[in-house]
């Protein structure tokens, strides 16, 4: 879509994109320990998309130090709470939840 990504986007994805790899790997050797990796792979990203998110959604601006892209931004908006950080949240919460549900057989 063409959107610069700030700071916070860019340690969003630092911390995201490794769990497919990571994850991948797990499923077709079928090694559960992955949760040790993961969850604080998670936790991170959760933490940093939800300061994002009310950085975002705050009624009073609060400072953004990016110079590429700001971060107080909204470059999608749908439903009037659906915004980039929301979606990198919703993501790392599923994995989350998945990664606490994860029994052996």
């Amino acid at each position: 879509a063409h959107f610069l990504p700030c700071k916070l986007c860019w340690f969003q994805r630092i911390f995201m994109y490794p769990q497919v790899l990571i994850l991948g790997i797990a499923a077709i050797k079928n090694d559960f320990s992955v949760r040790r990796y993961i969850i604080p792979l998670s936790l991170i990203g959760v933490s940093i998309a939800t300061y994002h998110y009310l950085l975002q959604m705050s009624p009073i601006p609060l400072p953004c130090t990016d110079e590429v892209a700001n971060c107080a931004l909204k470059q999608i908006a749908q439903y009037g709470y659906i915004t980039i950080p929301m979606m990198s949240l919703t993501a790392s919460l599923l994995i989350l939840v998945f990664m606490f549900l994860l029994r052996r057989r």
